[in-house]
């Protein structure tokens, strides 16, 4: 009898480490990481902002003007490993306008009611935080006036499309798959230009060495189609 009891005993731990195993909580696996965001794609969207140019019209004095743009853009991405490469075409209008009084008593005025450009982009991502440069042509449509003081009747106007530089930078976030936001600022350099001024009166044209530059800061909406 003592020796059934004793073999009893030692059975026991055999019959209780199941039971004691099934009690004590099983570790989950952890999920599997989230893919990271891949910028490869097309897309277009539209941009807001405001533009400040830098008129100077040589010996008849320089002005600043500020005004609104608003656009859209269309584009292209590449990515390759965390570098991305792009390109894209944008266009806008603006209202955005400046005038200063030259030597002769006059009002010489400016605006600019269109500006567009075609660039190249090279970013690093960090997962959905896209940082870029870009870089390339540029074209704006100006109008120019000269009026009297204080009546303000023009005297002379003239109009053109300039060609010209480039180069900014910004900030992208994807907030959806398809769906991001930017901040972007762009520095624009259109040269000297040999403008006309034609004379509303006489029909005698005025040349004007007119130098051009232009800062744009701007923040948008991307839709993207993959590929």
């Amino acid at each position: 009898m003592k020796r059934l009891l004793l073999v009893g005993l030692g059975l026991v731990p055999l019959f209780a480490s199941p039971i004691m195993a099934a009690d004590l909580p099983v570790k989950s696996k952890a999920p599997p990481p989230l893919p990271l965001y891949n910028w490869t794609g097309c897309y277009g969207g539209g941009h807001f902002g405001s533009l400040f140019e830098q008129k100077d019209w040589g010996a008849l004095g320089s002005h600043d003007g500020t005004g609104l743009v608003v656009g859209g853009q269309v584009g292209c991405n590449y990515q390759i490993s965390t570098w991305v490469f792009g390109i894209q075409g944008d266009a806008a209008w603006s209202d955005t306008s400046g005038s200063h009084t030259d030597p002769a008593g006059l009002t010489d005025q400016s605006k600019i009611d269109l500006l567009s450009s075609a660039t190249g982009r090279v970013g690093y991502a960090w997962d959905r935080l896209l940082t870029y440069a870009k870089a390339g042509g540029a074209w704006t449509h100006d109008k120019y006036e000269m009026l009297t003081i204080p009546d303000n009747l023009t005297v002379a106007t003239a109009s053109e499309t300039r060609s010209g530089w480039t180069v900014g930078g910004g900030f992208e976030y994807a907030i959806t798959n398809n769906l991001s936001m930017f901040f972007e600022y762009n520095y624009y350099d259109f040269g000297t230009k040999t403008v006309g001024l034609t004379s509303v009166t006489t029909g005698a044209t005025q040349l004007v060495d007119i130098r051009e530059r232009e800062s744009l800061v701007k923040v948008g909406a991307n839709w993207k189609i993959g590929w």
